[in-house]
């Protein structure tokens, strides 16, 4: 699997580098959010810009992605390619993970995401 990887103060950006979201990219993808998480990040940004297609295996990948930062953190989507949205749209997965236009927007929704978890938890306190 080709792709790089971007460690912020609050995220860590993966850029997939892949045409191709599909069985032979999807274990990959699952075991480098699990190292990812493990290394300390709590939100992650997967950009998709390059990715052109996907099938079910790529979807369950996105999920589990969705499922080990979604607990504590966030993860997001950016710059789905169009019939990746198609696809996304159709599984009713853009019901569930946080899909935003571009990088910029993405990493604005998890310090967003980050503000509000903060005042929720001080919202006691006057």
């Amino acid at each position: 699997m080709n792709y790089t990887v971007n460690k912020k103060e609050n995220y860590t950006i993966l850029v997939l580098e892949e045409e191709k979201l599909d069985t032979t990219v999807a274990p990959d993808l699952k075991s480098e959010f699990i190292k990812i998480q493990t290394e300390g990040s709590k939100s992650l940004i997967i950009n998709l810009s390059k990715v052109k297609y996907t099938d079910s295996s790529g979807l369950s990948a996105l999920l589990v992605g969705n499922r080990l930062f979604g607990e504590e953190g966030n993860f997001v989507l950016c710059e789905v390619q169009e019939h990746v949205m198609k696809l996304i749209g159709i599984s009713q997965l853009d019901k569930v993970i946080n899909i935003q236009s571009t990088q910029e927007e993405a990493a604005d929704s998890i310090v967003m995401a980050e503000l509000g978890k903060e005042l929720g938890s001080n919202g006691g306190e006057a």
